[in-house]
């Protein structure tokens, strides 16, 4: 299994919206109906999920933060014009509020059949959403070094993304319940510690031969290296409910990856329990959290997740001008004192006592 060198901190986005029906607001299994029947232009971009009422779009590889934007841009607006033309709509968040996991239908593919038939009840229950953002690595040692490190920032990604308070018509008391529910999902979560490249080969031989895997797609680590990319992937984040917000994130992520990858030396493994906390702390409260960073590189004193986040942007703020992404960078002040889509969608909640509202006016301000 080797890895294939990618041109170095380039980019990769993932965006998995949900497929609601127009006039009820709640999810539809259309994902398949909608790729079948997609323009040339956008089919490359589409591919369908888990569940038939998911919708992924992909960037190609993209040079920086504007050739991102560029390309969601036009992909995106066509999909929403394709949903539309089925009386449809595409909805950002990680959660849907009110959607029933029993009413959901498989995709008809094999590797997923195969993993719900392991999964059953935990499967079932699994109908969220996210944000992968791929960065791409000169080497496989560099993108594990990276994956090492960057685990003490990823409950900070995950605090300024949270995106999922409610699910099957309840508020669950956190932040990103999505987070929770991947967890269940074995080799989820919390990223283990691999010396090298060559160690994290000789792992996943280790798991394939014992039939604990199939493949390298079965590990769902919050963070991953990407052979067949090259690329360190960033898998932790809810979906930003604000394009603006997905923007932002990905300029910060590709910031604090450069940075590692070019001046961090550690590669010790870091306190695992530190990084449970940590992650706990993001789903549970999201910026209100309590952080401590277990690598040190940002001070050892507990802060909240607003704090950090602050700390975080100033010590990458070089990078976001060397990279040429400020203006998205610096979209982040917004979120840390406005809050994020779980925020949002809780205010509306209070305001109106209506999950259906909730849903309208997340939808509409995808663009704001």
């Amino acid at each position: 299994m080797e890895f294939s060198p990618s041109e170095s901190y380039s980019l990769g986005v993932e965006i998995e919206f949900q497929i609601l029906e127009r006039s009820d607001l709640n999810l539809v299994p259309l994902a398949p109906i909608l790729l079948e029947e997609s323009p040339p232009l956008l089919r490359p971009r589409l591919s369908i999920e888990f569940i038939k009422s998911i919708l992924e779009i992909q960037t190609g590889v993209c040079t920086n933060l504007r050739d991102v934007e560029n390309d969601l841009l036009q992909t995106i607006s066509l999909a929403e014009e394709l949903a539309e033309s089925h009386e449809l709509l595409l909805y950002a968040a990680s959660l849907h509020p009110f959607a029933r996991a029993i009413d959901q239908e498989l995709s008809e593919d094999v590797r997923y059949e195969r993993i719900m038939e392991e999964l059953q009840i935990v499967g079932r229950r699994f109908i969220s959403q996210g944000l992968h953002v791929h960065v791409g690595m000169p080497d496989g040692d560099t993108a594990i070094k990276v994956c090492t490190v960057v685990q003490a920032f990823l409950p900070l990604f995950l605090s300024l993304s949270s995106s999922s308070p409610f699910y099957q018509g309840s508020d669950t008391g956190l932040m990103s319940y999505r987070t929770k529910l991947f967890e269940a999902l074995p080799l989820a979560g919390v990223y283990d510690h691999f010396n090298d490249w060559s160690h994290f080969v000789e792992t996943l031989e280790d798991l394939k031969r014992h039939g604990i895997i199939g493949g390298f797609r079965d590990l769902w680590f919050d963070t991953r290296p990407n052979h067949e990319f090259g690329t360190v992937e960033i898998r932790v984040c809810d979906l930003p409910s604000r394009f603006s917000d997905i923007l932002a994130l990905v300029a910060l992520i590709q910031c604090c990856v450069v940075w590692i990858a070019e001046e961090v030396e550690q590669t010790d493994p870091l306190h695992r329990i530190l990084l449970k906390a940590n992650k706990w702390q993001a789903a549970r409260h999201g910026l209100d959290g309590r952080f401590v960073d277990p690598s040190g590189l940002l001070g050892e004193n507990a802060m909240n997740y607003r704090l950090g986040a602050m700390v975080l942007k100033r010590r990458l703020a070089p990078y976001a001008a060397e990279l040429g992404c400020e203006q998205y960078f610096n979209h982040l002040d917004s979120i840390i004192s406005g809050g994020t889509g779980a925020d949002q969608m809780r205010a509306i909640y209070r305001r109106t006592n209506d999950f259906r509202a909730v849903v309208t006016e997340v939808q509409t301000g995808f663009w704001q």
